[in-house]
């Protein structure tokens, strides 16, 4: 941004789940964009439940009660509320109600939530006179049915208030009943990260490299980052890595950990796959630099986006991802530029796939340049806090902030290893 933003000063009071060290893709995004509003000038405040009893660990799996603290993410200050149960995936915080009213008293410009939250929404929808709303629609309730139909005259409720609904890709929408709904107040705002950490690597991120490259003794190295849950298609990767070679770095923790490494051993590649688990940024981004490809086989919408995409991209590393009906998914990463795609829960499509990355010359290098070039002009974190502060100005009437000129200041609907 040329000069000071015209909407210096902005407070905005993002509604999230939870908030980092919380592991999760919508926890890393209001992260991301808090920080970056906040250096673009705004004042910003995160309200979310509080993931564990001592503010440690990356899990948020309900494991008893925790406290209400507030603390600061450098210019971003975090209320995390206690939780007293999880019925449902839904999170019970006595102290939302007065918390939330009082954030509210002190001024707010914008109230921005992020779903899928229902303790949030549900909150939201008793306040009677909110702040101007806008809500990023990060993904449809898809494998809970039962809830999600209970739950949707209350969405759609909240989202009839909001001035702008946020989604994450313009692919998303046509999928979503939801997102249809109120079409004429959609506006896609891709999700971006702070690129540094892969543009431009730490001693400590490349001596990572070396060792995941040692680790691979000069054989494929696959990369799955992610919860291990359902819709990450894990054993789907599984099934694919008996027909290729090398090594699968499985780097997540989630509820299909021991079923997973069950199936391992079924399909006779235990010893081929490293259970990563949690891994700090700069090992992160050492096996991102060491990989041969980012294996991303998702089988859901619940899978709407996939920040780890992103990751791989900026990184130079090309992305075999699945074709999922109006996910975003296949947007971020594109067939045949950024990385290849394949169909959903085909093993031996994503085998084939891995195979082309390792035998056919100069494939792997030229995805993996024209990912990193894309991971650069669409998912900056700057760019996305750009675009947001410019649809907040947009639905407000205010002067809309004219941007760098490597900063796109509006979302495209379509987009387009060193």
């Amino acid at each position: 941004m040329s000069g000071p933003w015209v909407g210096a000063g902005l407070r905005v009071l993002h509604l999230g789940k939870f908030y980092p060290p919380a592991s999760g893709g919508m926890e890393a995004h209001v992260q991301t964009l808090a920080r970056a509003q906040a250096e673009a000038g705004a004042q910003v405040e995160v309200l979310c439940a509080n993931h564990s009893a001592d503010g440690a660990g990356t899990s948020h799996e309900f494991h008893g009660r925790s406290p209400t603290r507030e603390d600061w993410d450098g210019p971003v200050r975090v209320v995390r509320l206690g939780r007293a149960a999880s019925v449902a995936r839904m999170d019970v915080m006595p102290d939302l109600p007065r918390v939330l009213l009082r954030a509210l008293k002190r001024g707010v410009d914008v109230l921005h939530l992020h779903t899928p939250n229902p303790s949030m929404l549900l909150a939201l929808d008793v306040v009677p006179r909110l702040p101007p709303l806008f809500v990023t629609h990060h993904s449809d309730i898809i494998r809970q049915r039962v809830t999600g139909a209970l739950f949707r005259p209350f969405e759609a409720l909240l989202y009839a208030r909001a001035l702008r609904v946020l989604a994450t890709s313009e692919a998303y929408v046509p999928g979503s009943p939801l997102l249809r709904a109120f079409r004429s107040k959609v506006r896609p705002l891709p999700l971006g990260i702070d690129l540094t950490p892969y543009l431009h690597p730490s001693a400590e991120a490349l001596e990572a490299e070396a060792r995941w490259r040692a680790e691979a003794a000069g054989a494929p190295l696959w990369l799955m980052v992610g919860r291990l849950v359902y819709y990450k298609g894990l054993f789907t990767a599984l099934e694919a890595l008996a027909r290729v070679p090398g090594r699968l770095v499985v780097v997540g923790q989630g509820p299909l950990q021991a079923e997973a490494r069950e199936r391992a051993r079924a399909l006779g590649v235990e010893g081929r796959v490293t259970w990563a688990g949690y891994l700090p940024p700069d090992s992160l981004v050492g096996a991102y630099r060491a990989a041969t490809a980012l294996w991303f086989p998702s089988n859901a919408r619940s899978e709407a986006y996939g920040l780890s995409q992103v990751e791989a991209m900026a990184s130079a590393l090309p992305v075999l991802n699945t074709a999922i009906p109006h996910s975003g998914v296949p947007w971020v990463s594109r067939h045949e530029e950024t990385g290849l795609t394949v169909p959903m829960g085909d093993a031996a499509a994503l085998a084939v796939a891995a195979r082309r990355l390792v035998e056919e010359p100069g494939l792997a290098k030229r995805l993996g340049h024209t990912a990193r070039e894309r991971a650069v002009a669409e998912f900056r974190h700057d760019v996305m806090a750009t675009r947001s502060l410019a649809l907040y100005a947009e639905a407000l009437g205010r002067p809309v902030p004219v941007a760098r000129e490597d900063v796109p200041a509006t979302p495209r609907a379509a987009a387009g290893r060193a």
